[in-house]
């Protein structure tokens, strides 16, 4: 069962591997990112990061709709994490997920500043968390779990 999605481009870090497994009670971090299983070093960062006592799960995108589709997932208190807002929105679509915690993106050109963390373009708010009948129940911007 996903406790919560959450977008943050550092992926695993203390916030994560801390704060939000215990506000969710999570006892799987899964982490869906292409790019970290191209990247040996990543992976290794991350399992790193990992704390005790918590199972980490690290697979490409589609393994992770496909995971999480097939219901192997459902027996876990999952924290689920992506790198990008493009990343949750395809789990958001492919997975029927309706709750979102957007914790931090980076800034790039197309980008503005919408909290401390988090950067997003236009495009993105009017086409990927407002999707008119598909559009996501609770939608939270929270870098820790916190905060208020």
């Amino acid at each position: 069962m996903i406790k919560l999605l959450r977008v943050d481009h550092r992926l695993l870090h203390g916030q994560v591997a801390f704060s939000w497994k215990n506000a969710v009670e999570a006892d799987c971090i899964l982490i869906a990112c292409d790019a970290v299983m191209k990247d040996d070093l990543r992976k290794t960062s991350i399992k790193l990061a990992k704390p005790s006592g918590v199972k980490l799960v690290i697979k490409n995108m589609d393994d992770a709709v496909n995971a999480i589709n097939s219901g192997v997932t459902d027996k876990y208190k999952l924290l689920t994490v992506v790198e990008s807002i493009k990343d949750a929105e395809r789990l958001c679509k492919e997975c029927n997920i309706k709750k979102l915690n957007l914790g931090g993106t980076k800034a790039t050109a197309e980008t503005r500043n919408i909290s401390k963390a988090m950067n997003i373009s236009l495009s993105t708010v009017k086409t990927k968390l407002y999707r008119g009948k598909q559009k996501l129940k609770n939608t939270i911007i929270k870098r820790r779990a916190n905060d208020e």
